[in-house]
């Protein structure tokens, strides 16, 4: 079975003849198979389930014609390990049955234990290592976006709670940081040895905090859980979310090999921004999908043409695909992605090979 690894190679800045593509939350509700499953289960019944998990994962390479899978899990998942009672409330998200918002609460917070309760995520991972053509991205939330849910006790958009703890008591907030920080490190490190190729550390909210705050309050953190990784030889991405321009600069230390940027910032200016250091992906605006493929494939085009200017890029959106989202549309964007920069990265090259002849005349 040939492998492809685009993906991989994108991520560590190599060459690639064409831009490699996948999509947060491409294993979801746009899909129709996939919302006939979801009749029958739900997302933590899916994901106890490792065939079905598995199943569903593989669901979009094979429809879509993408360069890596995406685990089909939650970001919530691992908590339940800690001691933390929730569920997934459709229309909702995550509602937390015990919140986190005092010293006692956060000492309550067990060690993770992965093998104990998340073997069925693990065996999930080695059947998709098995099975995958194309390399499997693992996931965990990260620390700021997990206490989120953790103190607010469900969804919110003010963070009002969590500010307020992070604020009025430091000690408090920064103690369960490194729990968080502890999960997230062991959680990854078995996805890994359980065949996972590479992993993303979402942090879907941390915008939501100005860069003193993030700098002060979060980035330690996810500084320790990259530099604790840093062993492991896959790529490693940090999505530091929504909203999230203005914190790219404090990233420019992170252990990491790409970041992804959402839809507000431009790829070159995200590139300045963190100095050039990391691959990048992104950034289509996934509201974006509701247009006429036409213009699909402008905003597509502007964002190849910038990301290839520079070798590591990952074409991606900005965040996570919709349920009105459609299919075809999904399929018609990762043909275009895929055939229109094969010819870029293809003219590219000759002009490239061009220039150097000149030059050595």
């Amino acid at each position: 079975m040939s492998y492809n690894d685009r993906f991989i190679r994108a991520s560590r800045k190599e060459h690639v003849d064409r831009v490699p593509v996948w999509y947060m939350r491409q294993a979801g509700r746009y899909d129709p198979e996939y919302r006939k499953i979801k009749e029958k289960y739900s997302l933590l019944e899916i994901c106890r389930q490792p065939e079905l998990a598995a199943e569903v994962t593989m669901m979009p390479v094979r429809k879509l014609g993408v360069d890596a899978a995406i685990l089909y899990s939650d970001i919530m998942n691992p908590v339940a390990s800690i001691g933390v009672d929730f569920d997934i409330v459709q229309n909702i998200g995550p509602v937390i049955h015990n919140p986190v918002r005092s010293a006692a609460d956060v000492e309550r917070l067990k060690p993770i234990d992965v093998e104990g309760d998340l073997g069925h995520i693990l065996e999930t991972i080695r059947i998709l290592d098995r099975e995958l053509d194309v390399p499997l991205i693992t996931f965990a939330g990260a620390p700021f976006t997990i206490a989120s849910y953790l103190i607010e006790g469900k969804p919110s958009k003010n963070y009002l709670r969590t500010k307020a703890l992070m604020y009025s008591e430091p000690e408090v907030w920064h103690k369960l940081m490194g729990k968080l920080g502890d999960m997230v490190i062991a959680y990854l490190r078995a996805h890994m040895a359980a065949g996972g190729k590479a992993f993303q550390l979402f942090d879907s909210w941390v915008g939501a905090l100005t860069p003193g705050d993030f700098r002060q309050f979060v980035l330690p953190t996810v500084e320790r859980i990259f530099a604790e990784l840093s062993d492991l030889p896959q790529p490693k991405i940090y999505f530091p979310g929504v909203s999230s321009g203005e914190l790219l600069p404090e990233l420019t230390k992170l252990q990491a090999d790409m970041i992804g940027l959402d839809w507000r910032i431009s790829i070159p200016e995200g590139r300045r921004r963190l100095g050039g250091t990391f691959a990048v992906q992104g950034n289509l605006d996934p509201v974006v999908l509701t247009a006429p493929e036409s213009v699909i494939e402008q905003y597509a085009k502007q964002i190849i043409d910038e990301g290839i200017q520079q070798p590591g890029f990952v074409f991606n959106l900005g965040h996570g695909l919709f349920p009105e989202a459609s299919l075809d549309k999904l399929k018609h964007l990762t043909e275009y992605i895929h055939s229109y920069s094969a010819e870029a990265i293809a003219a590219q090259d000759r002009k490239g090979s061009s220039d150097h002849v000149t030059i050595n005349r």
